[in-house]
């Protein structure tokens, strides 16, 4: 087996399947209906947002650590509360209709861990002033942060499409090297977004899945110089070379130590 065709099966092996997927569609569903209830007229609207929207999250067998975002949106915060009076809302709620559940506050959200997936309860509300496809959402539990989650989504679709729909794997892929070789130091959205946001031309130089792995580490070095980025590009120029010398047990030896199986 060849190191490209090694990345591209492991990275099939990284999209949720329909098993999966239709678990937590019916758990999201469920979640949007007991928040309705428990708010009423309090909240205006619910939005799944993030990486399962982009369609980069990895399944639970590739990261145990896997979570859907939910944003609850309020009505508008006339009251100036800080965010922790929401996330302590959102705590009591989780409390009364998941009790069995673990349910922990990881600032600024409430994490509710189900069996097969996480979930992260974001509060939010729509500032006065802003228009539709703008939230405040927590900067921690005393300050609120300005977002817009549909403007990232967009980079990252354009990137996508320009580069053969490469962008995606690759992201899961770096994502799947994060868990595995470089104790999470970097957050999942920091990967997409400086992936996204610095390889919409990659495919002038880049033709194959080992092409765009090494890019999008030498992308991510160029902003975040970690020992372990230079030592993932090393290894991926070493396998690359025991390939081009016919060492090809070697190469994807080399290969699987960056990129792991599941």
């Amino acid at each position: 087996m060849s190191i490209n065709t090694y990345l591209e099966e492991l990275s099939s092996k990284l999209v949720i399947k329909d098993d999966e997927k239709s678990k937590i569609s019916t758990s999201v569903t469920s979640i949007k209906s007991k928040l309705k209830d428990y708010f009423g007229s309090e909240i205006i609207d619910i939005v799944v947002f993030g990486s399962y929207t982009r369609g980069t999250i990895l399944p639970r067998k590739a990261d145990e650590e896997s979570d859907i975002d939910v944003m609850v949106v309020f009505e508008y915060n006339s009251n100036q509360y800080k965010p922790q009076t929401y996330l302590n809302r959102l705590k009591q709620f989780a409390i009364e209709y998941y009790s069995r559940s673990e349910i922990h506050q990881d600032s600024p959200t409430i994490v509710l861990e189900l069996q097969h997936i996480k979930f992260e309860l974001v509060p939010a509300y729509i500032p006065f002033s802003y228009s539709k496809g703008v939230y405040n959402i927590p900067n921690g539990p005393n300050q609120w942060i300005i977002t817009k989650p549909n403007d990232f989504n967009n980079t990252l679709i354009e990137c996508n499409k320009f580069n053969n729909s490469m962008i995606k794997p690759i992201i899961r892929l770096i994502k799947r090297w994060n868990v595995t070789n470089n104790g999470r130091n970097m957050q999942s959205y920091q990967i997409e977004k400086k992936i996204a946001e610095n390889m919409y031309y990659a495919r002038i130089s880049c033709s194959n899945y080992t092409d765009y792995a090494k890019e999008a580490f030498t992308k991510i070095r160029d902003i975040l110089n970690y020992d372990e980025i230079t030592e993932a590009i090393n290894s991926i120029n070493q396998a690359i070379q025991d390939e081009n010398d016919g060492l090809r047990a070697t190469a994807l030896s080399e290969i699987q130590e960056v990129f792991k199986d599941i």
